[in-house]
C-alpha cells in the first residue's frame, strides 16, 4: 500500500476523458474529475485514496486503456477494494462490458464501487434497476457522437486538413493552425538524407544501422522528446531505435511530396482499428511543403519495385543491385561471388532456365563501354543530364528557429526535473518514482543536447544543393565529355534496366529513352 492507512477502503480513482465521444465541457474536465472526487473521498471516514488512474484520450466504447487495466491489476494483488468514478460515463459507455463489472467482476471480488453524481454505491444499496438503461443511454450516445465525429473528420480530410494526432516523422503542426502541417527542419534532413542514402544503393537494414551508429533518435523518440504524448502500436516497447520497417515506412510515405494522405484507418465501435485499402485512402495534393522532390520521388519508387537485394558495401559490385535481369525469362539476376546468375537457375534448376553466368568486371567493361559511346555521340550534355536528373532545390535550413524549438525544450524538461523534485518533497511520490523519472529526463536532455549539436554540424554545411546524386561524376562528365568510371549514381541516373542472354548478349536500356 502506498503510505500509512487505517481505513478499511482502499479507493482507485478512475479518471477519463476522451477527445472522440464529445466530452468536451469543463464539467468532465480530468481537474475536475479529480477534485469532485477528492472532496468525496475527504468526507467519508471509511475510504482512503490509493491512487489515481487517468486515462486521458483514450474512448470509453471499449476497455482497453493502461490505467484501467492498471487498476484491474490492482485489484487482482488486493492493493485495492473500493472504485470510485464521477459518473458512469467516465468508466464506460459500452453497457455490455460495463454492466459485466459492474454486475459480476466487482461483486465476485467484494469490491466496493462508487458513482459520485449517479448516487451509486453498491455496499449501502443494491444497484439501481435503471442502471442497465443508463448503460444503454450512454453506449448510444457514444454511438451517436461517434457517427458526428468521422463525418466531421471525413470531410476535413477530403478538404486537406491534417486531423491526425501526430504528423508524420519530418513535420510539424503549424503553431497558428494545427489542421496545417510545416517542415521539421531537424528530422526533415534526416528524411532526406535516408532517400539519397536509399538511391545511393544502401538497403534499409544499412540505412538503419548507420542512424543508429550515430546516435540519432528513431521517429517514435523523437516525437517524446518533442513533448508529444506519441504511442507506435507497431513498435515492441524494447524498441528504442531505427529499424527496417521504419525506413521502408518512410520511403513508402506520399506526404513527403506535399500530398496529404489520411483515412488509411476507421475505427469501429467495440473493436481495433481496421485498414483501408489503399486505393480508399483520402489523398489531397499540394497541401503542404515537400520535403522529397518529384524526381527523388519517383526515382525511389522505382528502386523499391526492383526490390534490390541486401548489397556488399565493401566492394563497388553493388552499383547494379536491382538493375539486372535475365534476358530469357526475365527474372532479377543474382549475385553469388563475383559473378551473376539467372535468378530462375539459382533457385529452381537448369531445366528452367540457364545459368547465363556473367562476371562482375566483363559486365562492368562492356556497360562503361556503352555509356561512353553514347556520350561521345550526344550533342549538348549540358541539356541531356539536366533532362535525365533534373535539379534538387532545397530550401535554406532556418537555423536560428530551430536552434531556438531545441533551447524551448531543453527549457522544458528542466522544468519538468524542477517540478519533479517539488513533487517528491510533497510526498506525492515515492523516492523510487522521482529516482525513475528523474533518470529518465536526464536521457531526453542529453538527447536533446546530441540533435543541437547535430543541427549546429549541418548549419556549417553547404545549404543549397543543386543534386543530391554525384555531383563529381556530372562535374567530370561535363568538363572531359567522358564516364571514366561507373558507380551507383551514374546508374541510378542513366540506366533503365540492362538484361542478359543466355548467349552473353547485353541489352542496355537507357533512362532517356523513358523520358
Amino acid at each position: 500500500m502506498k503510505g500509512q492507512m487505517d481505513s478499511c477502503f482502499y479507493a482507485a480513482a478512475y479518471i477519463r476523458l476522451s477527445r472522440e465521444d464529445g466530452d468536451k465541457a469543463e464539467s468532465d474536465s480530468i481537474g475536475n474529475q479529480k477534485k469532485l472526487i477528492r472532496e468525496y473521498i475527504k468526507e467519508k471516514t471509511d475510504i482512503s485514496l490509493y491512487d489515481l488512474y487517468i486515462d486521458d484520450g483514450f474512448t470509453g466504447t471499449n476497455f482497453h486503456r493502461p490505467a484501467f487495466e492498471r487498476m484491474l491489476a490492482d485489484i487482482e494483488e488486493k492493493r485495492v477494494n473500493c472504485v470510485i468514478v464521477k459518473d458512469l460515463s467516465r468508466f464506460g459507455r459500452d453497457y455490455i462490458d460495463t454492466g459485466r463489472y459492474l454486475e459480476r467482476y466487482f461483486p465476485e471480488r467484494n469490491i466496493r464501487f462508487i458513482s459520485i453524481t449517479d448516487g451509486i454505491d453498491n455496499m449501502k444499496q443494491a444497484y439501481d434497476m435503471l442502471l442497465p438503461i443508463k448503460n444503454i443511454f450512454n453506449e448510444q450516445y457514444a454511438r451517436d457522437i461517434s457517427r458526428k465525429v468521422h463525418s466531421s473528420m471525413e470531410a476535413k480530410q477530403k478538404a486537406g486538413e491534417f486531423i491526425g494526432a501526430f504528423p508524420s516523422y519530418g513535420y510539424r503542426k503549424s503553431p497558428g493552425d494545427k489542421n496545417k502541417l510545416v517542415v521539421d527542419e531537424y528530422a526533415a534532413d534526416i528524411v532526406r538524407r535516408i532517400f539519397s542514402l536509399y538511391i545511393g544503393g544502401m538497403g534499409k537494414n544499412g540505412i538503419a544501422a548507420i542512424l543508429n551508429r550515430e546516435g540519432i533518435v528513431c521517429p517514435s523518440e523523437y516525437k517524446k522528446l518533442q513533448g508529444e504524448n506519441y504511442r507506435n502500436s507497431r513498435r515492441h516497447t524494447t524498441t528504442s531505435y531505427w529499424t527496417y520497417s521504419t525506413v521502408n515506412r518512410i520511403l513508402q510515405n506520399e506526404m513527403y511530396i506535399g500530398n496529404m494522405v489520411q483515412g488509411r484507418k476507421k475505427q469501429h465501435m467495440r473493436g481495433r482499428q481496421r485498414t483501408v485499402a489503399k486505393e480508399d485512402w483520402i489523398v489531397v495534393k499540394d497541401t503542404h511543403p515537400a520535403i522529397i522532390d518529384q524526381g527523388t520521388w519517383e526515382k525511389t519508387k522505382s528502386l523499391l519495385k526492383h526490390r534490390t537485394r541486401k548489397l556488399d558495401f565493401g566492394t563497388n559490385t553493388a552499383v547494379f543491385a536491382g538493375f539486372l535481369k535475365c534476358g530469357d525469362c526475365g527474372r532479377a539476376m543474382a549475385r553469388k561471388n563475383n559473378c551473376y546468375y539467372c535468378g530462375t537457375y539459382v533457385r529452381s534448376g537448369r531445366q528452367f532456365c540457364t545459368p547465363h553466368a556473367l562476371s562482375y568486371e566483363v559486365l562492368e567493361s562492356a556497360v562503361l563501354e556503352d555509356l561512353q559511346r553514347v556520350v561521345a555521340g550526344a550533342g549538348d550534355l549540358k541539356e541531356i543530364i539536366r533532362k535525365a536528373c533534373g535539379e534538387v532545390k532545397r530550401e535554406s535550413v532556418s537555423p536560428n528557429g530551430e536552434k531556438e524549438s531545441y533551447e524551448i525544450a531543453l527549457q522544458r524538461i528542466k522544468r519538468l526535473k524542477q517540478g519533479l523534485y517539488e513533487d517528491y518533497r510533497e510526498g506525492l511520490i515515492s523516492k523510487e518514482e522521482y529516482k525513475a523519472y528523474r533518470q529518465d529526463y536526464l536521457v531526453k536532455e542529453e538527447q536533446l543536447s546530441k540533435m543541437k549539436a547535430v543541427l549546429k554540424m549541418k548549419q556549417k554545411e553547404e545549404k543549397n544543393i543543386t543534386s543530391v546524386f554525384g555531383k563529381i561524376w556530372i562535374n567530370s562528365l561535363l568538363e572531359h565529355h567522358r564516364i571514366e568510371y561507373l558507380d551507383r549514381n551514374v546508374v541510378v541516373e542513366m540506366l533503365h534496366e540492362i538484361r542478359i542472354y543466355k548467349d552473353h548478349r547485353i541489352e542496355i536500356i537507357y533512362n532517356l529513352a523513358y523520358e
